[in-house]
């Protein structure tokens, strides 16, 4: 993870309907799994704008509740629920915002 200021890249989504649509490509190998976090246990940095290395690519799994998810550049945010994803493309500014109740991990793929 590294820290990131809102630069917009070329698929940078516009709203939550495109966000929603965001698939990860054929053939990547998950690599890591983060810890579940919660709203007290989410690391500071998650909750500032941030991006995955060049050539990884997230996925934003809410297990519990409801997690926000913003794209810094574009602004784009969308509500997560319980069981459903973000698939966070490669170097592309974002921040989660967990609810009160929500449970998430983060995994990495290559």
């Amino acid at each position: 993870m590294q820290d990131a200021e809102a630069s917009p890249g070329p698929g940078t989504p516009a709203d939550a309907s495109a966000m929603a649509a965001l698939e990860l490509p054929e053939g990547l190998e998950l690599v890591r799994v983060t810890d579940r976090f919660d709203a007290r246990t989410v690391p500071a940095g998650l909750l500032r704008a941030h991006r995955v290395a060049a050539g990884v690519w997230g996925e934003l799994c809410v297990l519990e509740g409801e997690v926000g998810f913003v794209f810094e550049a574009s602004g784009a945010r969308r509500v997560v629920r319980a069981g459903g994803n973000q698939v966070i493309p490669p170097a592309e500014a974002h921040h989660v915002e967990p609810s009160d109740g929500a449970s998430f991990e983060v995994r990495f793929h290559r």
